[in-house]
């Protein structure tokens, strides 16, 4: 009886034995499996992180090449667009002090139409003309005369071409510039005088006030000339103004966008972190 009790005593030792070393192996593969398997997944998280990286970079500076480019095409425009409004500024204040200006001092504002009367030259009058530097000469034009009656009240006036003639000389109608010819003058002025008298009817602008004795076969700047003198300045601003809102709309939705890419970018930064992480706590907990 002692000698089998002996046996299983010493039969049962080394398998104990045995028993721990195979758990301690198995423990120890155990731990390097564990570890190796949170450095895999650690190791194909950078590399995500570094691929994600590279394109990143790659995507900033192809935009910020784009957005040189298009920041250098709007400084353009803008500068465009200023240009064309300071222009059309200049322009307004060039014709206020000179075609509008005329147009609101004038005081032939009336239109009407004037029955030709009389129309003879009357005298001759002096002038003078350039004959170069500090050189000037003395000729004469034949003063033409034109007597009208206004059809709207019956009045008798002095007809004159415009304003600079009623202001050079009221009592002429035309008054040529003065030439070293005088056959020529005189010519011209017989030939405006027989065409007067052709035409019996004839368009006049008149002072409303009746305090001028005179009024205008034609005005230097009418409504129609200050009108098509206007409309140039105006379309000029008008494209000036749109072109630099157009640009300001534009930078408006580029910086809109922006925000909203970022916004996109942030949340998708967010999701790709959150991936690897639950992908590592799952191998984790499959191997526990």
């Amino acid at each position: 009886m002692k000698r089998v009790v002996r046996g299983k005593e010493g039969l049962s030792q080394p398998s104990i034995s045995s028993a721990l070393e195979s758990g301690r192996h198995s423990g120890a593969t155990g731990r390097m499996f564990l570890w190796s398997g949170a450095k895999g997944a650690q190791g194909s998280v950078s590399e995500r992180r570094t691929i994600y990286q590279k394109i990143r970079e790659y995507d900033i500076l192809d935009k910020r090449k784009t957005v040189t480019a298009l920041k250098a095409g709007e400084d353009r425009a803008i500068l465009l667009g200023l240009s064309m409004i300071l222009f059309s500024v200049m322009m307004y204040f060039v014709l206020c002090i000179t075609m509008v200006r005329s147009y609101s001092d004038s005081v032939w504002t009336e239109e009407s139409s004037c029955t030709v009367l009389n129309s003879s030259v009357i005298s001759e009058i002096n002038c003078s003309y350039s004959c170069g530097s500090e050189c000037w000469k003395s000729s004469r034009y034949p003063c033409l005369q034109v007597y009208v009656s206004l059809n709207s009240s019956g009045r008798v006036l002095r007809l004159s071409h415009n304003e600079e003639a009623q202001e050079a000389n009221p009592e002429c109608f035309y008054v040529p510039k003065c030439r070293k010819d005088h056959a020529v003058m005189h010519t011209l002025v017989l030939n405006i005088s027989e065409q007067l008298k052709t035409q019996h009817q004839v368009p006049c602008y008149y002072d409303p006030s009746e305090q001028q004795d005179n009024v205008l076969l034609t005005r230097l700047y009418g409504r129609g000339a200050i009108f098509s003198s206007l409309l140039w300045p105006t379309c000029t601003l008008v494209m000036g103004m749109l072109i630099v809102a157009m640009v300001k709309l534009t930078q408006y939705l580029s910086i809109l966008c922006e925000q909203i890419s970022r916004i996109k970018r942030a949340g998708l930064s967010l999701l790709a972190d959150a991936l690897p992480s639950r992908h590592s706590a799952a191998k984790f907990s499959s191997t526990v």
